[in-house]
């Protein structure tokens, strides 16, 4: 009661205020005595000298993991985003930009979406573009419309006519592998092809786990909603609004808080709640937030999809919306594969 009080009115929780609120049949003191033993056992605290208490991340924890009712998407809801995803199922890119701006809107929280990981994509195709004197663009295109691009420098003569042949070899050696497939086995595949003169074979053997890594700096992280999150109370402090931008801008931090405790199983939720050790109060000042994420499943490609806000947050409500949007992403995919 304390916890769909305080979200609701984001003000510490007082005796009085829970009668009211739930026409409770007890008196204010066995209320203020059970909210005393909860708060002894780390459940609820004070925030300040007020008479009301608030839930404490433990408290939280507690009430996400036995407390909270099980919340599903209305009918309703779930018509309008299987409507807006159907129409973007064959534009990857426009599916997760689409995606994180619907979960924020529904959520009012913020919504992000985490391109999938390539480490299982398929090579469609490897093409390698003349840039400048001495310069190649590397285009590794994953099946599901990823691309990856990088830029290599080689240090010999560039022959067009060679390139082409030389292109046409290494697709036949490397499309349908996975890229990490090509990683660990690019040297025997390809090492023949080691002896043309401009160098790019050799080159691509020695930056072979640069052209198919899986790296977070490679993946696209999308998100959207700053206006609600920034309009949640928590938020109205200007430090903690430095917090939450310098968060936002580390590619790799957003990357992990969002995936470090995913399930593996598509459109299934995890929850994170605030800060988990005094170190990490220390380092991360925007600790004091809540995941919710899952992943979704594009082809045989693992994404995910999540909203990020205050610990006080509506949990049931962010589970349902994530996970509904986490499965129909995932159906919108494998209905697209099947046509």
């Amino acid at each position: 009661m304390v916890v769909k009080l305080f979200v609701e009115t984001a003000g510490p929780v007082g005796s009085k205020a829970l009668i009211e609120r739930f026409r409770l049949g007890w008196s204010s003191a066995t209320i203020r005595n059970t909210m005393s033993e909860l708060e002894r056992m780390g459940f609820l605290m004070h925030p300040h000298t007020s008479a009301g208490r608030i839930p404490t991340d433990l408290g939280y924890r507690a009430f996400v993991a036995e407390l909270m009712d099980a919340a599903v998407l209305e009918q309703k809801e779930r018509a309008y985003l299987q409507a807006e995803l159907a129409a973007l199922q064959e534009d990857t890119e426009a599916l997760i930009r689409e995606s994180s701006r619907l979960l924020a809107q529904l959520a009012q929280l913020l919504g992000v979406v985490l391109s999938p990981r390539l480490n299982n994509g398929v090579l469609q195709r490897l093409d390698i573009v003349p840039v400048s004197s001495g310069r190649l663009l590397f285009v590794v295109s994953v099946e599901g419309g990823y691309l990856r691009t990088i830029v290599l420098q080689v240090g010999s003569e560039l022959k067009t006519d060679q390139l082409g042949r030389l292109v046409q070899l290494l697709n036949e050696r490397l499309a349908g592998l996975t890229l990490d497939e090509i990683r660990r086995t690019c040297v025997p595949r390809i090492r023949d092809l080691a002896s043309d003169d401009m160098g790019i074979v050799q080159l691509i053997l020695n930056r072979s786990a640069d052209l198919f890594s899986d790296e977070p700096a490679q993946r696209t992280v999308q998100f959207d909603g700053t206006p609600y999150m920034l309009s949640q109370p928590e938020f109205s402090d200007a430090g903690h609004v430095k917090s939450l931008i310098s968060f936002l801008d580390d590619r790799s931090h957003v990357i992990r808080l969002m995936e470090e405790e995913a399930e593996p199983v598509a459109g299934s939720a995890c929850v994170r709640i605030g800060y988990r050790t005094e170190e990490e109060q220390q380092t991360n000042p925007c600790g004091a937030i809540s995941v919710v994420s899952a992943p979704y499943k594009v082809r045989n490609l693992q994404g995910t999809i999540g909203v990020i806000g205050p610990t006080r947050m509506n949990y049931a409500r962010a589970v349902a919306l994530v996970e509904g949007m986490a499965t129909l992403m995932s159906l919108s995919n494998s209905r697209s594969r099947s046509s």
